[in-house]
């Protein structure tokens, strides 16, 4: 089989990219087409962009909605290893046997054809062939695998020179194949500047808002360099511990965390960040390992199954994270229950969990214009409708949530 790969930051994904898949399938070229999601972009590195999770589920969204029944897939190649996701790194590993084959057998192409030999092509917009020899060993990227330049009118490339350019830079001459594309005026940058994203497919809105993206990541400026680079790379390695919707909420936790630090103590954004990132990173161990964590950290302070994972996270966060400052793994032993005498960190990442962009279990409105002015207020408008969700159920509340109540004069 041909199979094209497109990789990308895809921050966001746009129509843009669905004209080249399109493009590279309809040019007959190519029989599938994988589109990979950058892990740690080279070229963008820093905070320019949304955490690679973000990236990848607003990508396999878009794409599994708008190519229904065609055949093209999304890869997380660039969470399964480490370092910089250098293309050549990406291609050596993609089409490593035991990786494609699994990988074509897992999103329905037939045992025999995933099987077969596979020639690998490169997709990408003929902008880039000016500075291609500048890519990371380009050389070798051209030894793996061809490219497959899409085409369109007007975009000032003249692609028969730049191959004899090449030729010229690398000493052989590149197999380098074409195809024609309208091409979609859609730069992701310009997007994020002016929060316009109508030329996104509806699912990639529809992400947008609900994590309120590209607003929510803007706190990243408030933390420093070391502690923004540990958000990027917890949240590629969460990847391996929690599934979807946990990984997005935790993710959301933290950069709101971030923002309400900024509002009441902009020296805890950094702690803030940290403890709100990694709060749930427990919650999808098996429950004998959160267990066993839980009294390893507390004791028989959380017999309720419900509630290990906040003491196994302040472990886990220890043990796998690196995390060592007190504060902030107090932050998520409590971020569930609560405790008397809370410190701010704790109350942060307490609303946080509760308010969190994502979260629809209740008009949350009220809640979330206090919290941004008057945290303690916000705190009170929570833990009350946990105490009447307790009530109403005939639940008992665990002592430090009655501390914690007590505190705030429930």
């Amino acid at each position: 089989m041909n199979i094209g790969l497109l990789g990308g930051a895809f921050d966001p994904f746009h129509k843009g990219h669905e004209s080249l898949i399109k493009g590279a399938l309809d040019s007959g070229i190519v029989d599938v087409v994988i589109v990979i999601p950058s892990g740690r972009n080279p070229f963008k590195p820093g905070r320019t962009m949304s955490a690679a999770p973000y990236r990848f589920y607003m990508t396999k969204e878009a794409v599994e909605k708008d190519f229904k029944g065609k055949k093209v897939f999304v890869s997380d190649i660039e969470f399964m290893y480490s370092g910089t996701s250098f293309t050549l790194t990406t291609i050596k590993e993609i089409s490593k046997v035991s990786y494609i084959r699994a990988f074509l057998k897992s999103n329905g192409i037939k045992e025999s054809a995933a099987e077969e030999n596979h020639d690998f092509f490169w997709i990408t917009g003929s902008d880039v062939l000016p500075t291609f020899e500048k890519w990371h060993e380009a050389d070798k990227i051209l030894g793996l695998a061809d490219l497959l330049v899409a085409s369109r009118p007007g975009d000032g490339v003249d692609i028969d020179e730049q191959i004899t350019r090449l030729e010229g830079v690398f000493g052989f001459r590149p197999d380098i194949k074409t195809f024609d594309i309208k091409g979609v005026e859609a730069a992701s940058s310009k997007m994020r500047d002016d929060n316009d994203f109508d030329k996104t497919p509806d699912s990639v809105k529809e992400f947008i808002k609900t994590h309120d993206l590209y607003n929510m990541r803007r706190v990243l400026s408030y933390v420093s360099d070391g502690t923004a680079e540990d958000f990027y790379e917890y949240s590629i390695k969460l990847y391996r511990y929690l599934g979807e919707k946990r990984l997005l909420h935790t993710l959301n936790v933290g950069l709101l965390s971030c923002k309400y630090a900024h509002i009441y103590d902009p020296a805890l954004c950094d702690r803030a960040l940290i403890a709100g990132v990694l709060h749930d990173c427990a919650k999808e161990l098996d429950d004998s390992m959160q267990q066993s964590m839980a009294y390893e950290h507390s004791g028989d302070m959380f017999e309720d199954k419900k509630l290990w994972h906040s003491p196994a996270g302040a472990v886990m966060a220890e043990r796998e994270f690196g995390v060592h400052d007190p504060e902030i793994l107090d932050a998520i032993t409590y971020h569930t229950t609560g405790r008397g005498n809370m410190t701010l960190l704790d109350k942060i990442v307490y609303l946080a969990d509760k308010l969190e962009p994502a979260r629809t279990y209740a008009d949350l409105s009220k809640d979330r214009e206090l919290a941004v002015t008057d945290i303690d207020a916000a705190l009170a408008l929570c833990i009350e409708r946990v105490k009447k969700k307790f009530e109403s159920r005939g639940m008992s509340i665990h002592p430090l949530t009655i501390d914690f109540m007590n505190d705030i004069g429930l």
